[in-house]
């Protein structure tokens, strides 16, 4: 996650020098999502300036990864979340934005593998796997496993994991972990 939030944190500076509002924006929504897994109090403050710069511009599409980062900030920690999570979902449905319901699974796997949610789990994975039908975002099937210390019985890896699939399941599990001690 420090690696992908240096890569998004450069990006949107790039893009400030350009003077590109929007995609400065887009990409600080992406920031905010990526420290929502390690670091809840960064990703309050990326949040924030998300939100300061999608006020100058109008993507549907941002502001509701936006609220899904704010789910993975809030995961393991608030008791109303899976209902703050359904009422997204439909609203994601409504709009048409198929790969933000994917994401939005993710984030509530990650929400019961903190808690230690076993069915939970198993039901997001479900869900993922009817999401990513289409192969887009399919190794968010993967991810998930990682994140509850599963094997990927049953499953065909699909995903060629920059550090090698052992070193990409830890990092995930480290990530529950760390928020586990945490709550």
């Amino acid at each position: 996650m420090e690696r992908a939030a240096d890569a998004y944190l450069a990006a949107r500076r790039e893009a400030e020098e350009h003077g590109a509002i929007g995609e400065a924006a887009m990409v600080q929504v992406h920031l905010a999502f990526a420290c929502a897994f390690a670091d809840r109090s960064r990703a309050e403050a990326e949040l924030e300036l998300a939100q300061r710069l999608l006020s100058r511009i109008s993507t549907h599409s941002s502001e509701t990864t936006a609220r899904i980062a704010d789910v993975v900030r809030d995961a393991g920690w608030e008791a109303d979340l899976s209902e703050r999570a359904a009422v997204l979902f439909a609203e994601i449905e409504h709009s048409g934005l198929a790969y933000a319901a994917t994401k939005l699974q993710l984030a509530l796997c990650f929400h019961h593998a903190v808690l230690d949610d076993r069915d939970g789990v198993a039901a997001g994975i479900v869900r993922l796997r009817e999401l990513t039908q289409n192969d887009n975002y399919a190794y968010y099937v993967e991810i998930a496993h990682f994140m509850a210390d599963l094997p990927l019985s049953g499953h065909t890896a699909r995903a060629r994991w920059t550090d090698g699939e052992q070193r990409t399941r830890q990092r995930w599990r480290g990530l529950v972990l760390l928020r586990r001690r945490r709550t």
